[in-house]
């Protein structure tokens, strides 16, 4: 969810975010540890996800085309007025992200918000009908906040997807605030700031590797 200075960030929960220190998710990956952290933002020259090593089974088994809900931890969380987040997916090991869902604006609110407290902590949303088959899909919740330090934040998910088509097409995940990207301003009240970046974001195609 959202960054704060000198707080917790937000942390998507469910489904199991890479490297969580939770105890209903699955364990580590061999020689990685877990990440007390999360909720922080990316580090200006991190990877995207963060970390790179997958699960070696995927968290949660999806079908293309179902609802899935996609939850988000609040303690000591800070919505920083919401801003624009994306879900997407890679078939590549994170590589390339389509996207499959964008929150734009208010994610974590119902409206405009100054809060640090967020409003919204679960999202349930459509799978598209058209994801190929994958047993190592990478889903993504990326965020750009609206108030506070220009930071990029992401978690990254170990799933299954079960699909018909044999490749996808989307919208390309925005990526800002971190070495090598664009840089979205503070919003100062102003949620159509960066929008055009969405809006005008070229199409990717996606497809298994496996």
């Amino acid at each position: 969810m959202a960054a704060a200075t000198a707080l917790a960030h937000m942390a998507m929960v469910k489904p199991c975010s890479r490297y969580t220190p939770r105890g209903d998710c699955p364990p580590l990956p061999a020689g990685q540890e877990f990440d007390y952290s999360l909720n922080s933002p990316l580090e200006p020259n991190a990877p995207l996800c963060k970390h790179t090593v997958p699960y070696s089974t995927p968290v949660e088994t999806w079908t293309a085309g179902q609802q899935v809900t996609v939850k988000f931890d609040s303690v000591n969380g800070a919505a920083h007025g919401g801003g624009h987040a994306q879900f997407s997916v890679s078939y590549d090991g994170g590589k390339t992200f389509a996207v499959v869902h964008e929150v734009l604006k208010h994610i974590f609110f119902n409206g405009p918000s100054s809060s640090n407290t967020p409003e919204v902590l679960s999202y349930t949303f459509k799978l598209p009908s058209d994801l190929p088959s994958s047993k190592k899909v990478v889903f993504a919740w990326s965020w750009v906040n609206a108030i506070g330090n220009r930071e990029f934040y992401m978690n990254c998910a170990d799933v299954e997807i079960k699909g018909t088509s044999s490749s996808y097409s989307g919208k390309q995940m925005v990526v800002a605030n971190i070495n090598g990207y664009p840089t979205i301003p503070a919003f100062n009240g102003n949620y159509d700031t960066g929008l055009d970046m969405y809006k005008n974001a070229k199409n990717v195609t996606v497809k298994p590797t496996d």
